[in-house]
């Protein structure tokens, strides 16, 4: 398993730098929902879960983090660090992030709002829907 990063197009000039994200476009999916996390302290792990239909992308729009992918049969870890580069995430794919710099902001862009009965939380249950 390969992350799956998607590149996004930066136009600058003298007074800085734009990044448009577009449904369909350069993100593969209706975008419904939007959030962002920021101020994780260090040594702070977070996701430890898994989708049954959500799609995302993370874009560290500030700083950086790392990510532990696992579909069940592989891991694949990933760093970004960059506001032009998103990571695609997509369902029945267990996340966690980690080691985030100070000042990281992560966003994250969502195929669906948000909905808890689409959470697998319990590693043991994802790899039995994965598998």
């Amino acid at each position: 398993m390969d992350p799956v990063l998607i590149h996004f197009k930066e136009m600058s000039d003298g007074r800085g730098g734009l990044v448009a994200l577009e449904q369909h476009q350069n993100i593969p999916f209706e975008i419904k929902r939007v959030y962002y996390i920021y101020g994780t302290p260090v040594n702070t792990r977070r996701g430890f879960h898994a989708h049954k239909a959500l799609e995302q992308v993370a874009i560290c729009v500030k700083g950086a983090c790392s990510f532990l992918l696992d579909n069940g049969k592989e891991q694949v870890e990933c760093r970004l660090d960059s506001s032009t580069t998103g990571l695609y995430i997509g369902y029945k794919i267990w996340r966690e992030m980690y080691d985030f710099t100070e000042d990281c902001v992560l966003m994250v862009l969502a195929s669906e709002f948000y909905d808890e009965a689409d959470y697998i939380r319990d590693y043991e249950k994802f790899l039995e829907e994965a598998n």
